[in-house]
């Protein structure tokens, strides 16, 4: 491999490994991405990683690959698992389910919600109790750690709305929504 496609190579799987790379974003980076997924899959697999590419939603990223029972050697974990609190695992489904009414009524395939349509949302969930100001609060740190986990994006021209990032389907799909239903079953069942 020559030097400049080396170091193309090197761009993509760097800036791949520090997170999603969206086409809007970065269209460098991107089309660069698009080009060497080839050579990037094989690197990546070398690590236990795979290469997730959605072309009609414009990002990539990278994902463990899981291990199944049937290996003799599990690789180890290089991108670790997050544990979501209540709050925040709620607030990413209700981002789902409105970006699932979103798309059902076509139009635009940007879905942009102010904060406090965020914070709306979460009040029905959230005890509110004598102090509403201080819930209010809650929710705002729930909604900058969502922001902070890549899944809603802050507008540049209005400190008051924010994107709802596409890549929100990939991770709260059928398989993450049915474990959460079981978590909150069992821990229900522990509780009463």
């Amino acid at each position: 491999m020559d030097g400049d496609r080396k170091n193309e190579l090197s761009q993509v799987l760097i800036g791949l490994l520090k997170g999603v790379v969206y086409q809007d974003q970065n269209p460098q980076l991107w089309h660069e991405t698009s080009v060497r997924q080839g050579a990037a899959r094989d690197f990546l697999q070398l690590l236990g990683l795979e290469l997730v590419i959605d072309e009609a939603e414009g990002y990539a990223y990278v994902r463990q690959v899981e291990a199944t029972a049937d290996d003799d050697d599990p690789v180890r974990r290089l991108i670790p698992r997050r544990q979501l609190s209540y709050p925040v695992s709620l607030l990413l489904v209700l981002l789902r389910k409105r970006l699932v009414q979103h798309d059902a009524q076509g139009g635009d395939t940007r879905l942009v919600l102010s904060r406090q349509q965020i914070v709306d949302l979460m009040r029905t969930f959230v005890a509110t109790g004598p102090n509403e100001a201080r819930s209010e609060d809650q929710i705002e740190r729930h909604v900058s750690k969502v922001e902070e986990l890549g899944f809603l994006r802050r507008m540049n021209e209005d400190e008051g709305t924010y994107e709802v990032r596409r890549i929100l389907r990939a991770f709260v799909n059928a398989d993450w929504l049915a474990d959460l239903e079981a978590l909150y079953r069992d821990h229900a069942k522990r509780v009463t």
